[in-house]
């Protein structure tokens, strides 16, 4: 099973004394396209309102801009580890030790707007670019990856369990994947997508997947792990899931 997880705009700082390797990160067929983004990134860098115009930050983010000079000379960490905020937090993977961290590991990828696809203990340094942006000289993110992307995704012989959130899931279409939908139900039975507390939902159900000691390989089993953990979970087609919050 692998949970495919969104990224986060935030990163943590920090990491050891080992620079971005590209042949160190997992897909290694999407080195090249790695590569072009980075240094175009770097490139970028050197022109910092240009940088904040494609970005889309302000004024006092400047300091992503900085980030992204130093692509290839920063440390790294573990792309769990490096992404944080509100479905980190739920996940908890630093806290994980033993064979929960190990299914773990083996287990989540994070999708990444600048690496395409990473596993959880692929060395990354923090970056900044969102899976919405147009880079000068390269264009949409969505037409550079989507062609390159795809196939690899398609190729994973496992059940691929989808978190992603929109602008993501267009880099590259998963046929078959499952994907999740947190709801409210009101006491008319009537459902409708939450929005405020959807992160860390689907954090706390990643957690779950990627640290029990089940192997799942059905949606039915996807939903019995969830259901185990607390977490109210239903499946509502042959591939979707929705995961049940009070109104």
């Amino acid at each position: 099973m692998l949970v495919l997880l969104p990224p986060s705009e935030t990163k943590a700082d920090g990491g050891d004394d080992r620079c971005l390797d590209l042949d160190s990160l997992s897909f290694p067929e999407l080195n090249p396209v790695r590569r072009k983004l980075a240094d175009a990134l770097v490139e970028l860098a050197g022109d910092v309102p240009a940088s904040l115009s494609a970005l889309g930050l302000s004024e006092r983010q400047r300091g992503e801009v900085e980030r992204n000079a130093r692509l290839w000379s920063s440390s790294t960490t573990p792309a769990v580890l490096r992404y944080t905020g509100v479905l980190y937090d739920a996940l908890g993977a630093d806290g994980l030790t033993g064979a929960r961290r190990e299914r773990a590991h083996r287990r989540l990828a994070v999708a990444s707007a600048l690496f395409g696809v990473v596993r959880a203990d692929d060395p990354i340094p923090a970056y900044r670019l969102s899976g919405g942006s147009t880079l000068p000289g390269i264009g949409s993110l969505r037409s550079v990856w989507r062609p390159v992307l795809e196939p690899v995704l398609a190729d994973v012989d496992e059940l691929v369990v989808d978190l992603r959130s929109g602008a993501y899931a267009s880099l590259a279409r998963i046929p078959g994947a499952v994907t999740v939908r947190v709801v409210t139900e009101d006491a008319h039975g009537r459902r409708k997508t939450v929005s405020h507390h959807n992160k860390a939902h689907k954090g706390r159900l990643a957690a779950a997947l990627a640290t029990t000691a089940a192997e799942p390989t059905t949606p039915k089993d996807l939903v019995e792990v969830a259901r185990a953990a607390g977490i109210p979970c239903e499946q509502v087609s042959e591939t979707a899931l929705e995961v049940v919050t009070g109104a």
